[in-house]
């Protein structure tokens, strides 16, 4: 028994050891050379025969340790750096030149718009150069708010490059950890060709998702990344990466330029509910630097128009439910004084924050940005 499983291991290191991503025709991969102002801390050997890929590593559970091989639930998240996700998986190098950044290392709810764009502006600067020699970004980070980074650079790296944004559902340290396949299947897939021109990427659990779409949807199960209403749009078998369509972009999908964009404004999440309190709202405006805000609840209630209007007329107020999978389709209408939220359309709550922030950020209008063009297909 022991000797046919030893077998079995055998032959399965040997088959993961060849490359999943097509070498056949590409050319003579020049090596990479890291933007001005970003501290390079991981470089493998150079193989002018592979495609070069950049991981940017956050911290999260991916990076995360236990006191135990059989805790996966308890342990503290970001503890290993870059260089040692990529020591823990060597057949990265049969794939891709690798080349890493430790931009935080952090759980995600430690997050912020600053590190957002500190990744989006280095992805660009790597990626879409014209004297870019980069296949593919790979973003390690924490699941919890992994979706609302990942909405992030779909919307501001768009030169048709993949952004594949990766993490774990369990530690690093545990016996059942996901986190080395999870990063196998990023950096495959940032180095295919099959995926430009789809946008941003979250891959997990065997599965490809555009970012636009996808959502975490449990706080504990490994497929907790789902798109609940269009689906995944790809996945993995044996390590080898396939797609179940041609490249395609989101119909609703808006794309912002934040080359020189500094800092994001503040917008908040209020959590509305039977017997809300409307004033909560009120309360986040005299906190003085809220410049936006996203109503998560049936419009907010009876007797929460009056509020909610006075509200509105100071900052944009954009509204979505408390589920995070449906459409909040504009009126037909232009505003009224009973109808001065903008719809999220099919943006949920964490995503529709963030494309406030850029909307605001950038000079757009918000309720443009939400509501067009779904309001002229719902209406034409």
């Amino acid at each position: 028994m022991f000797q046919t499983s030893a077998l079995l291991l055998l032959l399965a290191s040997l088959g993961a050891s060849a490359s999943p991503v097509d070498l056949s025709a590409r050319e003579t991969t020049k090596e990479f050379v890291s933007p001005p102002g970003l501290n390079l801390t991981y470089s493998s050997p150079f193989n002018s025969a592979l495609p070069n890929v950049v991981i940017m590593a956050t911290g999260g559970t991916i990076a995360g340790a236990a006191n135990s091989a059989t805790s996966s639930g308890v342990y503290s998240a970001g503890s290993i750096g870059v260089e040692a996700l990529i020591d823990a998986v060597p057949d990265l190098l049969n794939i891709s030149n690798i080349y890493g950044y430790q931009i935080a290392n952090v759980g995600s709810p430690s997050i912020n718009s600053t590190i957002q764009l500190q990744i989006a502006q280095a992805a660009n600067a790597i990626l879409c150069a014209p004297d870019s020699t980069t296949e593919g970004v790979v973003v390690t980070h924490g699941t919890d708010t992994l979706e609302e980074t990942a909405f992030f650079l779909d919307l501001t790296v768009n030169c048709g490059k993949p952004v594949v944004v990766v993490g774990a559902m369990r530690p690093a340290t545990a016996y059942s950890a996901d986190g080395p396949a999870n990063l196998l299947q990023a950096v495959t897939a940032a180095a295919s060709p099959l995926s430009k021109d789809r946008g941003a990427l979250i891959t997990m659990n065997d599965r490809v998702g555009s970012a636009w779409y996808t959502q975490k949807t449990h706080v504990n199960y490994l497929d907790t990344f789902k798109a609940p209403e269009p689906g995944y749009i790809g996945g993995f078998f044996n390590n080898r990466l396939f797609y179940y369509n041609t490249p395609a972009t989101p119909v609703f999908k808006k794309t912002f330029d934040v080359s020189n964009i500094t800092a994001l404004p503040r917008v908040d999440i209020i959590y509305g509910h039977q017997e809300f309190d409307a004033r909560l709202m009120e309360a986040a405006l005299e906190l003085g630097d809220v410049k936006g805000l996203v109503l998560a609840s049936p419009n907010g209630g009876v007797g929460a128009e009056a509020i909610i209007a006075r509200v509105a007329e100071q900052v944009p107020v954009v509204r979505h439910v408390r589920i995070n999978v449906g459409m909040i389709a504009p009126s037909a209408e232009a505003p009224t004084a009973n109808n001065v939220t903008i719809s999220s359309g099919l943006v949920n709550n964490q995503k529709s924050r963030i494309q406030l922030q850029l909307a605001l950020a950038t000079g757009a209008d918000p309720r443009e940005t939400f509501e067009e063009p779904l309001r002229s297909i719902l209406y034409a």
